[in-house]
C-alpha cells in the first residue's frame, strides 16, 4: 500500500462514481454523501459480509432491523437526552462554531483571531423531529417558538400563550404546534432498537444463554463539525450486535469479540500495522460501560476509530425495565434464579470500514514503465467482479461473441461490466482504478477457438484460456 492522502480518496470516489457530495447541483449540505453506483455495491459489498460473518456464520445469533423513528421515552431512558452532547464553542468574531475539544480554542481555525471563543457549552447532537398531525398555526415571538414555549392554546380562537415573556419591538412569526408528546428524535445509533427488541426475541423464540441480536441501518447525528470525508458525517450506517450475557462470564465473552474483530479486519484486508487497540481509561468510559477498547485506524487524517467494543453491563436492560415497567430478565431453561442480563457491544461504521478499505486498497504502481493507480479490493469486496471487452468494438463479429460472453458471466455473477470506451490500454487503467479483479477481451483468436485472453488486476500478467475455464478463475 502506497501513501494515500484524503484528496487522492476523495478525488477518486467522485470521478470514478464511489461517493458524490450530498445535494451537490444545489450547492452540498455540509455532512451528507451520495453513495453512486460503485460506491453502492462497495458498501453493501461489506455489508453483506459483515452479516453473514456474525449472523448468518453463528447459531446464536439473531437479525432485526428496527424502525427509525421511536418512541421519545427510549431516548430518555438510554441517556441521550441528557448526555449525548458534545462541548460547543462559537467564534465572537466570524460566528462560526466548533468542537471545543477538537481545536486549539486560543485561535479561531477560520478567521485567525485569538481570544474570540467563551465557555464551551453542551450541544446535543440528535436530530429532533415531530410525529403525527400538528394543532394548526398560532402567532408567537420571532426566533422563540419552540414546542416547549407553548403554554396554553385556545382552540377556538387560534391564539397560543408562549411562556418567554415579550417585549415591545418583538417580530412575529407563524409557528406550527404540536401536541405534547409528539417530539420524537432521528436514531443516533442502532443499538436501542435491538435493546427495546430484546423481550421480543425472548418470547419468539427464547434462546439460550449467551445470544446476540445484529442489527444494520441508517443513524443521524447532527455534528457540529462533519469532517474528514465520510468518516465523520451527519447521516450514516452502523451495523451493530448487543451480545447478552451471564455477567459472571463477561471477561470470556469480551474476549470472543476481541478476537472476532480482529477477523473482520483480516476478511477487509487490512494492514496489521495500520490498526490499532486502545484501551480506553476508566476515567473516559462512557456512562454504560465498564470496559471498552477503541480499535483505530491509520487513516490520512491521523489514527482513528474505526470501530468499539464495549462491556455495556445491565445498563440499557434496567433501564428500560425501569422506564416500562416490564420484566426484562432472563430466565434459565435450568429453572435457576431469573436475572437481567448483561451485554457485549461490537459497534461497527460502515462509512468507516469502507474508508479504511478504500485506503488500503489504494496503489500507484508502475507496469511496464507506466505508472498507475490502483485499487488492490480484496475480490470478495470489488465492486465489479470482471470486465469484458471486445478488443475493437467497430468489428461487429468480436462485438456479437463478447456480447455472449458478458451475457453468460452476467447471469452468473452480477457484478459484471461490459466495457468498449477507448482502447485496450485505457480500459485497463479505468479498470485498476475502480479495483475490477479481472478483464476480460474477446479478440480474433476467440472466434478461431473460442478463448480469450484474462488479465489479473494486481499483476497485469494476462492469461489465455477457453471461454469455459472463466469460472473457474472467477471462482477462486
Amino acid at each position: 500500500m502506497s501513501e494515500v492522502s484524503l484528496e487522492d480518496i476523495a478525488s477518486l470516489a467522485k470521478r470514478r462514481g464511489f461517493i458524490y457530495q450530498g445535494s451537490e447541483v444545489y450547492g452540498g449540505l455540509s455532512g451528507t454523501w451520495d453513495y453512486g453506483p460503485l460506491g453502492v455495491a462497495l458498501k453493501r459489498n461489506i455489508m453483506q459480509l459483515w452479516w453473514k460473518m456474525f449472523v448468518d456464520d453463528l447459531d446464536d445469533m439473531y437479525g432485526v432491523d428496527a424502525a427509525i423513528l421511536m418512541n421519545q421515552k427510549v431516548w430518555k431512558a438510554s441517556g441521550h437526552v441528557d448526555t449525548f452532547t458534545d462541548p460547543l464553542v462559537e467564534c465572537s468574531n466570524c460566528h462560526n462554531r466548533f468542537r471545543a475539544d477538537k481545536i486549539d480554542t486560543s485561535k479561531c481555525p477560520t478567521c485567525g483571531k485569538t481570544d474570540t471563543f467563551g465557555k464551551p457549552h453542551q450541544f446535543n447532537l440528535m436530530f429532533n423531529t415531530h410525529v403525527g398531525a400538528s394543532w394548526g398555526s398560532f402567532e408567537a415571538p420571532d426566533g422563540k417558538h419552540l414546542a416547549g414555549d407553548i403554554k396554553s392554546i385556545d382552540n377556538k380562537t387560534r391564539q397560543a400563550e408562549v411562556m418567554v415573556p415579550i417585549k415591545e419591538g418583538d417580530t412575529f412569526d407563524s409557528v406550527t404546534v404540536y401536541e405534547k408528546n409528539a417530539r420524537t428524535y432521528l436514531r443516533p445509533e442502532t443499538a436501542q432498537g435491538i435493546f427495546t427488541n430484546y423481550k421480543n426475541i425472548l418470547d419468539s423464540f427464547y434462546p439460550d444463554l449467551p445470544f446476540g441480536i445484529a442489527q444494520q441501518g441508517k443513524a443521524f447525528r447532527n455534528e457540529i463539525s462533519p469532517r474528514d470525508f465520510v468518516f465523520r458525517s451527519r447521516e450514516f450506517e452502523q451495523m451493530e450486535i448487543e451480545y447478552f450475557i451471564d455477567p459472571a462470564k463477561w471477561e470470556e465473552a469480551f474476549e470472543m469479540w476481541r478476537q472476532r474483530v480482529h477477523e473482520w479486519f483480516k476478511a477487509l484486508g487490512l494492514p496489521e500495522d495500520k490498526l490499532h487497540e486502545l484501551e480506553v481509561e476508566q476515567d473516559d468510559l462512557a456512562h454504560y460501560s465498564k470496559r471498552t477498547i477503541d480499535f483505530e485506524f491509520d487513516y490520512p487524517h491521523g489514527k482513528d476509530e474505526i470501530l468499539g467494543l464495549a462491556y455495556r453491563t445491565d445498563f440499557d436492560l434496567t433501564n428500560i425495565q425501569a422506564a416500562s415497567a416490564k420484566s426484562m430478565e432472563y430466565r434459565p431453561k435450568d429453572g435457576s434464579k431469573a436475572f437481567v442480563p448483561h451485554v457485549i457491544e461490537p459497534s461497527f461504521g460502515v462509512e468507516r470500514a469502507l474508508m479504511a478499505v478504500l485506503v488500503s486498497a489504494y496503489t500507484v504502481d508502475e507496469i511496464n514503465g507506466e505508472k498507475r493507480n490502483v485499487l488492490k479490493l480484496p475480490k470478495h469486496l470489488a465492486p465489479i467482479k470482471c470486465a469484458v471487452s471486445p478488443l475493437l468494438k467497430n468489428k461487429p463479429e468480436l462485438v456479437v461473441k463478447a456480447k455472449e460472453v458478458y451475457t453468460m458471466l452476467k447471469k452468473e455473477y452480477g457484478a459484471v461490466m461490459w466495457d468498449d470506451n477507448g482502447n485496450i490500454g485505457k480500459r485497463y487503467r479505468r479498470q485498476d482504478e475502480i479495483g475490477t479483479p479481472f478483464c476480460v477481451t474477446i479478440d480474433f483468436q476467440t472466434l478461431e477457438d473460442n478463448t480469450v485472453t484474462i488479465r489479473d488486476r494486481d499483476t497485469a500478467k494476462q492469461t489465455r484460456l477457453g471461454v469455459e475455464a472463466l469460472k473457474n478463475v472467477l471462482d477462486r
